[in-house]
């Protein structure tokens, strides 16, 4: 029997509290919903799409049989769990590869993530012909991977220099991502110091086990104190990690010098046993000591990785093999593998060191994560990257490596700290390149087809579509970083630069040993992306002036504008229907902002980030709905970095819907920020989700079930600190909110909340009550009549849209809705707009959709800002936002996607 509710509200009295009046003081009701079933929809009228195979989520559902569906379109199974099929899912595997010893092609290249919104760390990516290794993967990874081509199926190991949001906030997406190619699945290899375990413990509520069996940490294990033991770093040795044919690579754990005594309890030497062996013999624990309260902290442990390549031998003479008396024939080959053999035709051993030429020394590549000056106090005492030092006249000492380039990761703070530049020096020959973030880079965008459609958009209506953030900034000439100088002086002037997006530092072949810049992207201003605009729908200009027109009321020429091929664009009559509701009455542009940072679902794409929303109420602080990976970066894009900073610090509560990782994974990146920008002041966060109630800063835990009284975070100023006579306060006094749910702890994908956001009543300059405007949104669902009741005279109902009209099976399968159903839902509870959001990925700019049904309604783009006094004109906008894509209504992007799923297949 099917279940009625689907949208549940959780107040006790819930209904009448959405039209009760409130006092002044208060400034939001909040409820929480819960999906579950749909009203009955017509059959839809246009062709169902199949050009397209892109996987949605984890991959592509089962057929779902008619017992497992609800008869108004509900999937109960994907609901319960049980969406694919009865039996276990395989563990998935790795992919083995074929190594070539003889690399014809191998570097070093730079994975620009968080260079232009300096939100994350850089990742690093070291390529073979038949391997791969990245290093780090901080947020956005996954999107610059499908950017800039570069496949995901080919990654063989990923290696954290540290494990924090910074360097491994991409790293669930990238997991969920890969677990869904092919037909079983895919793995990969992720190894980190031991506070590895922690993130993976961590993950495991939303990510299946399967995804992580492939993880591996090293280094000492952590515990709430730790032994004194002075000297430690002296005699550690390198952890080899990988050592093939291919590349050696070791890390050596680097630990901040405030810790005292913080070591591997075994210090022996790494033996050459199997991998997991190694792995069990480098984890034990450290001890405690009552000396000191000390203890190290997960994320204070950071790696410097060392990788070495095999030297190249020199080239076989014949001349000299059959000077020695040596026939053509295998034993050339036996000498040229390095082993001996006994001459034809004279009495003698052929050594391979008589007929091959000298061996070149194979390249030696660093990678230094040095996160505080406490570190780097640490890293000048670490004894075994001695054989790596030159001499102080600058020339290798007998038996020392020579380290051909290194990639610094760390701050830019760090690295111009006499003591970082002293260390730096030691390497005389090195190319040393800084990946730490540099203010250059802050106007480049890194992911330039999303700046690329911002800039468009922007062209067409400023209003809806504001500059981005990094292209508002003032022109600033930064000094350029090719030399950092210090009270000592320049170091390595002539070896040391800042690294740009996709620099790449050619280890093989060695005659173009070196850096590489082609590989660069060009620089693009927003003037050269409106001239090719221009070109290619010349009727644009006209379309943005007559835009601006909307807002300025001119109706002194026809409502009409000339296009190609003597076609004409002519307004709907149902646009100049404006029945304004009193909630807008006088209403102020300070008063509300809505922000769709993120507008794509299941993974993010080149043109679409993954679900997060910005309410921005500006002096008193904002809100977010859903906080999925990159939503720091999206803010920052949109905001500039300062500006950003500005909004994460007035952040009053975070709401997250269900617990798939596109909705919540860019939350511990907000945390992080926010703990920072407020270190030092007290504060609180209320942090809402339908599955543990609501918390704030202090880790407060409520189980489920229980009911939540949010009074306590009345009465804050924005900045988080506590005031005193505030006028207007977050949430309503003694409202409450309950959280239902069946089973704490567990991976979930039967539960995703709705919420209503009401705003205070106001009061005009004549003493009249002006009721408070209510924000409704959907998260992910079906249509359900809680959700239409829910939605009753909503101001704006921001509704997920996943898949086209002619695509219904799917989205019951899915437990998703279509735009037609989308829009019935706002049209049946009489909300006055609707913004549809949460796109398929198999539309990558605009959507499929029917205009004659969408006379309320405007289609959601990342980064596009709606004004509360701007809802008028929203859905006028529609027709020209068709035209800007008229091009590419069906999408693009699709087959690259594509190409990245099929290749594991």
């Amino acid at each position: 029997m099917p279940q009625v509710t689907s949208l549940r509200l959780l107040f006790p009295s819930s209904f009448p509290l959405l039209s009760k009046p409130r006092p002044n003081r208060s400034l939001f009701t909040v409820l929480a919903s819960k999906r579950h079933r749909k009203v009955p929809t017509q059959s839809p009228n246009l062709a169902r799409r199949n050009s397209s195979t892109l996987r949605e989520s984890e991959g592509r559902d089962e057929e779902v049989p008619m017992e497992e569906t609800d008869r108004v379109g509900f999937n109960k199974r994907r609901a319960e769990g049980r969406d694919k099929n009865d039996r276990a899912r395989k563990s998935l595997q790795l992919k083995v590869r074929e190594l070539n010893p003889a690399n014809t092609i191998s570097y070093a290249q730079i994975l620009g993530t968080g260079m232009d919104t300096q939100d994350t760390s850089p990742s690093v990516l070291l390529f073979f012909d038949r391997q791969r290794f990245i290093f780090n993967a901080g947020e956005g990874l996954q999107r610059f991977c499908t950017e800039h081509k570069i496949k995901l199926s080919k990654i063989d190991h990923i290696f954290l220099s540290r494990v924090c949001s910074e360097t491994a906030g991409g790293l669930p997406g990238l997991l969920l991502t890969l677990a869904g190619m092919g037909e079983e699945g895919m793995s990969v290899n992720v190894w980190g110091p031991s506070d590895l375990k922690y993130l993976v413990d961590a993950m495991r509520s939303f990510i299946p086990n399967a995804a992580m069996v492939h993880t591996r940490s090293f280094g000492p294990a952590l515990s709430s104190v730790v032994a004194a033991m002075p000297d430690s770093s002296k005699s550690l040795d390198p952890i080899v990690l990988i050592d093939d044919e291919v590349v050696k690579i070791s890390a050596i754990l680097l630990q901040p010098n405030c810790v005292e005594g913080c070591q591997l309890l075994n210090e022996e030497p790494i033996s050459e046993k199997g991998l997991e062996e190694r792995m069990d013999h480098i984890s034990k624990p450290l001890s405690p000591n009552s000396r000191t309260g000390s203890a190290i902290k997960p994320g204070d442990m950071s790696v410097i990785y060392v990788c070495e390549l095999p030297e190249i031998k020199g080239k076989f003479d014949p001349a000299k093999a059959m000077a020695l008396g040596l026939k053509p024939g295998p034993k050339y080959r036996e000498l040229q593998l390095g082993n001996s053999v006994k001459s034809d035709h004279q009495n003698i051993m052929v050594n391979p060191s008589d007929v091959m030429g000298p061996s070149v020394p194979g390249p030696i590549v660093f990678l230094v994560d040095c996160p505080t000056e406490s570190h780097v106090e640490k890293l000048l005492s670490i004894q075994s990257l001695s054989s790596y030092y030159a001499d102080p006249s600058g020339n290798p000492p007998d038996g020392s490596k020579t380290v051909t380039c290194i990639i610094h990761l760390s701050p830019a703070s760090v690295i111009s700290s006499s003591n970082y530049q002293k260390w730096m020096k030691r390497f005389s020959s090195a190319q040393h390149i800084l990946a730490g973030h540099e203010k250059r880079n802050v106007e480049i965008p890194i992911l330039k087809s999303s700046a690329r459609i911002a800039a468009r958009l922007n062209y067409l209506c400023p209003q809806f579509f504001p500059a981005p953030g990094f292209w508002s900034l003032q022109q600033r000439s930064y000094s350029a970083p090719d030399s950092i100088a210090s009270s000592e002086g320049p170091v390595l002037e002539r070896e040391t630069i800042s690294a740009e997006n996709l620099l790449k530092f050619t280890l093989r072949p060695f005659a173009h040993l070196g850096l590489d810049r082609s590989g660069i992207p060009s620089s693009m201003s927003p003037s050269e992306v409106i001239d090719e605009l221009l070109i290619e729908i010349p009727e644009i200009a006209d379309a943005a002036q007559h835009v601006s027109q909307l807002w300025h009321g001119s109706r002194e020429t026809e409502e009409t504008f000339p296009m190609q091929d003597n076609q004409v664009m002519v307004e709907e009559p149902w646009l100049n229907e404006n029945t304004l509701p009193s909630c807008l009455e006088n209403i102020k542009r300070d008063d509300l902002e809505i922000v769709l940072l993120g507008t794509g679902s299941s993974q993010p794409s080149k043109y679409r980030n993954v679900s997060s929303i910005y309410i921005n109420l500006f002096s008193k602080g904002g809100l977010l709905l859903d906080c999925g990976e990159g939503t720091l970066g999206q803010l920052k894009r949109r905001y500039g970095v300062e500006g950003a900073d500005y909004a994460v610090k007035g952040l009053r509560c975070i709401w997250i819907s269900h617990i798939h990782a596109d909705h919540h994974t860019g939350l511990a990146r907000i945390l992080a920020l926010r703990r920072d920008l407020l270190k030092g002041v007290p504060h609180e966060l209320g942090f809402m989700d339908a599955f543990e109630g609501i918390t704030g800063s202090r880790t407060d835990h409520f189980s489920p079930g229980s009911p939540i009284n949010v009074e306590d975070m009345n009465d804050k100023n924005s900045d988080g600190s506590s005031g005193q006579g505030i006028d207007c306060t977050l949430f309503a006094r003694g409202s409450r909110m309950q959280s239902y749910w069946k089973r704490p702890g567990s991976p979930v994908d039967n539960g995703a909340f709705g919420v209503v956001l009401k705003a205070a009543e106001r009061i005009n300059s004549v003493g009249k009550a002006i009721p408070g405007w209510k924000i409704v949104y959907s998260g992910d669902t079906r249509p359900c009549p809680e959700l239409i009741e829910a939605s009753r005279g909503a101001t704006v109902l921001i509704h997920e849209a996943t898949f086209e009209d002619g695509m219904v099976e799917e989205a019951i399968a899915r437990n998703h809705s279509t735009t037609k159903e989308a829009v019935d839902v706002g049209n049946s509870a009489g909300a006055y707009r609707i913004i549809l959001t949460h796109f398929s990925q198999r539309y990558p700019k605009i959507p499929i959709f029917d205009e004659t049904h969408m006379h309320k309604t405007c289609i959601a783009f990342d980064m596009m800002s709606v004004n509360i006094a701007d809802l008028p004109v929203l859905p006028k906008v529609l027709p020209y936002l068709k035209l800007l894509f008229k091009n590419q209504m069906i999408g693009d992007e699709s087959n690259d996607v594509l190409d990245a799923v099929s290749e594991a297949s």
